[in-house]
């Protein structure tokens, strides 16, 4: 069965980095949009990058210009590198394959960013 695995959160300080992970098992997803969500507790799940099969990618307002988003077909991963980090970004953080149905979410992988 379809398996989507988050990786990489943790506690940084404000101004910080990491780099987020998302491994698919059960599925390829390369010729799908793979898109990054976060939720921040008491908020709405949020899209905040999205990278198309063929490497186009979109950001949302809060987060251009500091979030990169990548994949690696050959993996069957995409990434999510956060820089100049802000506790605004303190959220649990999604992976998602677009369009795909029925819909799968993993566990997710919390960031903190916090003195």
């Amino acid at each position: 069965q379809v398996q989507l695995v988050e990786s990489g959160g943790g506690l940084v300080q404000p101004g910080g980095s990491l780099r987020l992970s998302c491994a698919a098992s059960g599925t390829i997803f390369s010729s799908n949009t793979m898109g990054w969500y976060r939720q921040a507790p008491g908020k709405g799940r949020e899209l905040v990058a999205a990278i198309t099969s063929g490497g186009r990618t979109n950001y949302a307002d809060p987060v251009k210009g500091r979030f990169t988003v990548s994949r690696d077909n050959a993996k069957n991963t995409v990434y999510l590198q956060m820089n100049s980090l802000k506790p605004a970004d303190t959220a649990v953080y999604y992976c998602k394959i677009d369009n795909r149905y029925p819909e799968v979410w993993g566990q997710g992988t919390s960031v903190t960013v916090s003195s």
